[in-house]
């Protein structure tokens, strides 16, 4: 138990880590909770959105893992650094763009419902 709770401390670390430094990591919680805000709201399933917002977050995480250890063993630039920053930030993109649809199939029938839209 005490090897889990020292290895729990160092993760939460490394999401103060995001929060404090990463402002695409803030905007990104800022909005799962608005999403998951709505799906209470609306009644939608959460899990699809739960599912999703933890997956853009823990995407975000790892290209900010990426990008630290590319600074400390590439400080100069270098063409696989780029790389290696991109494909960890693409990543991160194609995270949020299926999280968007998944919110929007998940979650935009029931809001236009709510609204009395459909």
């Amino acid at each position: 138990m005490r090897r889990w709770l020292k290895s729990a401390r160092f993760a939460v670390a490394g999401i103060r880590h995001g929060w404090a430094t990463q402002r695409n990591f803030q905007i990104e919680v800022v909005l799962g909770v608005v999403a998951l805000l709505v799906a209470v709201w609306v009644q939608a399933p959460l899990a699809p959105v739960l599912l999703a917002c933890g997956l853009v977050l823990a995407l975000e995480l790892l290209n900010t893992a990426v990008e630290a250890v590319v600074d400390l063993v590439s400080p100069e630039p270098h063409p696989l650094a780029k790389v290696a920053k991109d494909a960890a930030a693409g990543a991160v993109l194609v995270g949020c763009v299926f999280a968007v649809l998944v919110g929007a199939v998940t979650l935009l029938p029931a809001l236009l419902r709510k609204l009395g839209l459909l």
